[in-house]
Formats: structure tokens, sequence, C-alpha cells
């Protein structure tokens, strides 16, 4: 192979650098993380990275590119911020220019378990580890395909490279700016590597629907019997723990397809927040933070005996571990399935209302799919004082470029054609709101996940929630009968009532700006079948 005829950072207009490293494998990548001084090595062999002041994404930061070939399609907002050609080209010329006479790691891999819809990205770094969480997220070609890969989509990820707002067009030092057109993206003055996996989402979250592709933040997995389910959920609601059942096969944690073959993965690794994560509770998960190949980001360790502690949350509590998927035990190989027969969307309901489990219609299906909602507790970000609730319509705003209703139509659409049925578990709080009442039992949310799944919760009699219209189970094994009801488990139920009214109120506040982009049904389901 003539590597300078196609692999020669030239081509992407990155000229001196000191050297080019190409597709390195873990140990070379670990090696120049730990002489460069940029992680450390646990004692269980895990590689450990601290992202500075970015801890999670920064939303503030990202930038579409506004330009003529996508432009009318974008959801223009506070989550897709335009910028302009100019910004762009004087961002990225900097970059460029930042490369010249450093190592840079190149990554060649595949985002798409299906063939048929997979996208080539070359992800390009000043950073061995921000190299190695690209080469654990995503699918590694062949040695075959290696040799004739050109990418689709070019990453250029600067951690260490800080923008300048007067000079680049930023609002920060760091940036993250998407050009549909050129197929590129820039990710600028922020170690968190989680914008590398996020940026490749967003692109396929814009380019899969016109193939007839819905692309969705969710989990999945499959039954001995191939009867797959997929978990919606935004951070912190249980997707990945949820979908990583040791009596089910895990397709992926994260991120699909839903395409008239079935459910394939986007990925070939896990991202899975690892605070307070126990070898009892997530036995799975929990044995990778013990291996060799996975990157544990801003988790503490101790510098002396190099244990971890993942109940530390000092440095944040979006504590992550980044490794391949073949690192869970029971997965399946292919990251493909078929048509789902199964749609559950996760919610963390601090006030402690919602049901558990219940049956959605694919009308209350399409009304919580727009609506997104989970809730933030006290403690977890600054100025969080109390449980506040959070609306990322498709369980994943930041990374929607088109409107919502595209995604909620190809939804319903597919819901309808399969039948699939559909569930709201609320993993969140019971007993009472966060401050007074439990977080749920993962060991019970398991259990009503478990039967909802293999079809023991189909002949159940329901109750219609009094104040959202769903229909709750009225007995599920292994779970206690009052452990169903909400309102059953408030000591309190005058606040019982208080609170739900006034959560019912923020869901019919939010819903608002999709009234009329939906149908009738749609805008009477949920909530409205009660209120």
């Amino acid at each position: 192979m003539n590597r300078k005829s196609k692999f020669d950072l030239k081509n992407h207009g990155i000229a001196n650098a000191r050297a080019e490293h190409w597709n390195l494998d873990a140990a070379p990548l670990y090696e120049a993380t730990l002489a460069r001084g940029l992680g450390s090595m646990s004692a269980g062999g895990a590689l450990v990275v601290e992202t500075g002041k970015h801890t999670g994404r920064s939303p503030r930061d990202k930038f579409l590119v506004e330009e003529p070939s996508s432009k009318h399609n974008i959801w223009w907002g506070p989550v897709n911020r335009p910028t302009s050609s100019q910004n762009f080209d004087n961002l990225h010329r900097q970059i460029l220019s930042y490369f010249q006479g450093r190592d840079i790691y190149v990554q060649d891999l595949f985002a798409g378990t299906d063939p048929q819809y997979r996208l080539s990205v070359r992800v390009i770094s000043e950073s061995p580890w921000h190299s190695l969480f690209a080469r654990n997220m995503f699918l590694r070609p062949s040695e075959k395909e290696a040799a004739e890969f050109v990418p689709e989509l070019t990453i250029l990820n600067a951690p260490y490279f800080h923008a300048v707002p007067e000079r680049d067009g930023t609002n920060s030092e760091c940036a993250i700016m998407m050009n549909f057109a050129e197929k590129l993206v820039l990710i600028a003055g922020s170690q968190y590597a989680g914008e590398i996996k996020k940026s490749v989402f967003s692109y396929l979250n814009y380019v899969l629907p016109e193939r007839n592709v819905l692309p969705m933040h969710c989990s999945a997995n499959i039954g001995a019997g191939g009867d797959v389910s997929i978990f919606f959920g935004l951070s912190g609601t249980g997707k990945t723990t949820l979908s990583a059942d040791g009596t089910r096969a895990l397709i992926g944690d994260d991120e699909h397809g839903w395409s008239d073959n079935g459910i394939f993965n986007f990925e070939g690794g896990c991202y899975a927040k690892v605070i307070n994560l126990s070898a009892e509770a997530e036995p799975e998960i929990y044995a990778t933070t013990r291996r060799f190949g996975t990157i544990l980001e801003n988790v503490v360790m101790d510098p002396r005996t190099r244990l971890l502690d993942l109940d530390d949350g000092s440095l944040t509590e979006n504590t992550r571990a980044s490794y391949p998927i073949d690192f869970i035990p029971n997965i399946r190989e292919s990251g493909m399935g078929g048509q789902p027969d199964n749609v559950v969307m996760l919610t963390a309901d601090a006030f402690g209302v919602l049901p558990p489990i219940s049956r959605l219609s694919a009308d209350q299906a399409m009304y919580h799919f727009l609506s997104g909602y989970t809730a933030r507790v006290a403690g977890t970000e600054k100025g969080v004082t109390e449980p506040q609730a959070t609306f990322s319509t498709c369980f994943g705003a930041p990374f929607m470029p088109r409107h919502p209703s595209v995604y909620a139509k190809m939804l319903g659409d597919r819901i309808e054609k399969t039948g699939a049925k559909c569930w709201l578990v609320n993993t969140g709080w019971s007993g009472g709101a966060y401050g007074t009442g439990k977080r749920m039992k993962i060991a019970y949310t398991r259990a009503m996940v478990r039967a909802a799944l293999d079809g023991r919760l189909a002949e159940v009699g329901v109750t219609p929630d009094p104040n959202f219209g769903l229909l709750v189970p009225q007995a599920c094994p292994d779970v206690p009968a009052d452990v169903l009801q909400p309102r059953a488990t408030w000591s309190d139920k005058a606040a019982y009532d208080t609170t739900a009214r006034d959560l019912r109120g923020r869901f019919e506040k939010n819903f608002k700006q999709f009234e009329e982009y939906v149908d009738e049904d749609v805008k009477q389901a949920g909530i409205y079948a009660a209120a």
C-alpha cells in the first residue's frame, strides 16, 4: 500500500506534523498518553484521565454552519446555533496551523453496524487518549477495509487548542463546529471526549432520515427468542444499566438506527456513567472499570495504590468509562436486530409522581417521545437546590439537527407498522420527591422491565393514572403492589396530589411548542387523557 497516496495528512491540509500515527491499538496509545503525562494507569489496568474544566458537553459552544445545502433543513434555535462559513474557515485554519510540528493520531473507523447505512469516519487528534476513545467507541475496519478507506466525515480534534472568541467567532475558548457541506467537524478547547462521539451522532441524525432511517438516542438488546427491545432515555435514567442485562444480549448502549431491516448500533463501544457504580447492582459494567483498554474520565484514583474510588464525585458527577462493546460478556456480535417488539421510554422523575412502569398507546408514545422528560436533582449542578423538570425532545435534543417532528413522525410510523408495545418506566423517586422519597430500587426496575419484555405484563389488569392518563399494571412479579401506584407510596397524599398537578402543568406548557406539528390524537394523548 502506498500510504502517502491516500494516508497522508497533507490531504487534510495538515503540513509538517512531527509524526503521523495511523490506527494505533490500545497499547501504544497508552504508552504515548503516559509518556506525555496526560493520564495514569489504574491498578486494574484502565487508563485514568482528567478532562479539566469541561467534564461534560458544552452546548453553548456548539455551532452548525449556516450554508445553502442544509440551512433550510435545520431546527435553528438555542440547540442548533448558527455560525458563518467565514467563522468555520477561520477556526479551521487556526487548528491546521496549530497541528504543525505535533504528533498527530489518526483513526479510520465506521459508524453503523449495518453495512447498508454505515458511515466512514476519520478522527484526527493531537491527543493519543482521544484517539483511543474514538477507537473504543466506533467500529474498526478489517485490514482490507482499512487499506481502501475513504472518509465520508472527518473530525479534527484539538482538545488543548484554545479558540479566541474575537478571532474565531466563538463564545469561549471551546468550540464544536459542524459543516454538513464540507463533511467536516472541528472540536477545540474541550478535553471531554464525548464531543467526538456526539458529533458523529449529530451528523447521522441529519443524514439518515433522508435515507428513511430513524436515528435514536437509545440502547437496545435482544432476547433468546430474537425479540428486540429499545430503551430511550436521557443521561442518568438507566439506558446503559437496563440494557446490560445478563438475561439478554446487548446490541448497543446509546445510539441506534431503525431501518426497514430492523435495529442497528451506530457504535462499537460503550460510554457509561460510573458514579456510584457497584459490582452487585451492575456487575457487567463494573468489571470493565478493571480492564486494560478502558478509559476512565474524571474517576478519582488513589495516587499511591492506584485503586479507584467510583463513589467520589469531587471532580464531577459525570464520571465516565469508555470501552469496546465486547468487554460486556453477553453481546449481539453483529450489532443488529430485527424490528423492535418493545419500545421503552425511561425517565428519572425526581418529583416522585410518575408510575414506575406504565403502558403507552402509540399516540402517548409520540407524546412522551416529543416531551423527553426527566428531572435534575439538587447538588448535581451549580444552583440546583430542588428538583427541576428537564424536557429534551426525542430524548436527545442537543443532537437533533432537524425539527423534532421529523423524528417523531418516523417513530410513530414505525410503531404503527410493527405493532411494537410501548412502555414508560420511571427510574426516579418513590414515596416522595428527591430529599423525602427514595430512588427506585434497581432490582424492582429490572423486574418490571423483564416482565414487560417477556410478555408477563400483557395480560395484567391496568389502572389509569388520574393525572397523566397512563395505564399502570395492577401487579408485577417480584415487585410489591403498592410500589406500582406512586400515590400509595407517599405518606402525605395531599402533597402528592399537589406535586402531580404541578408536573402535569409543566408537561402541558412544554408541549405547546409541538402542537402545530402533530395530529389531534397525539395532542390529546398522555396527560390530556385525564386532564
